[in-house]
């Protein structure tokens, strides 16, 4: 499986966003676009614009009682409440990492994905191959990912819908005592909040 940033067959592509394809066609044969800007602008939202609200509510979580609770009460107004919500983003639960069990988000009919949180869906996440297995072979997916997990620790895999889309809270990294919430902000990474990836460790950062 693999994770680079292609795009999928046509004959993969919704309705929609076959006909973004065939625009994106279009005009890069009248060279009016660079399909390396188009890629350029599509990763940075990916993984560093959109991605980077989903950080501060796991940030705020880390350091916040108050809204912890409340994001495990109500994610949906917890998140609303630091005025990230709209598209793809209406109806939002909040599942926590502990030291037993990692929590693995997937969207086995289509790929709905919180896009108020994490930007735009990433490629892998909306092929089938993800899809299909992150339910049968979580493990073996994480493993895909370079994420290997103990053998005693749980995956729980969770089905996101239409109806309801996951925000996953990974673990605080060790180390990080005393840490703003900006800072620990930037230990978050967007596949930790899928569930592919852990938060990264201060050093790494």
């Amino acid at each position: 499986m693999s994770h680079d940033h292609d795009h999928p067959h046509d004959n993969e592509l919704d309705p929609m966003a076959a006909r973004v394809r065939a625009l994106e066609t279009i005009l890069t044969e009248k060279g009016l676009v660079d399909p390396k800007a188009i890629d350029a602008i599509v990763e940075t939202y990916e993984t560093k614009i959109g991605p980077r609200n989903g950080a501060k509510v796991v940030a705020k979580a880390w350091v916040d009682p108050e809204f912890n609770a409340w994001l495990r009460r109500d994610a949906t107004a917890a998140i609303a409440s630091l005025s990230y919500t709209g598209r793809q983003g209406e109806h939002m639960q909040a599942v926590f990492n502990t030291p037993e069990t990692h929590n693995l988000v997937v969207c086995t009919l289509c790929s709905c994905y919180p896009w108020s949180v994490l930007g735009l869906p990433p490629v892998w996440y909306k092929s089938p191959p993800y899809r299909s297995r992150a339910v049968i072979d979580p493990r073996g997916v994480l493993a895909e990912f370079d994420l290997i997990l103990p053998d005693t620790m749980n995956i729980r895999v969770w089905d996101s819908t239409a109806e309801l889309r996951y925000l996953i809270i990974p673990l605080r990294p060790e180390g990080t005592e005393g840490w703003s919430e900006e800072q620990l902000a930037e230990l978050v990474t967007r596949d930790s909040m899928i569930g592919t990836g852990l938060a990264r460790v201060p050093e790494a950062a």
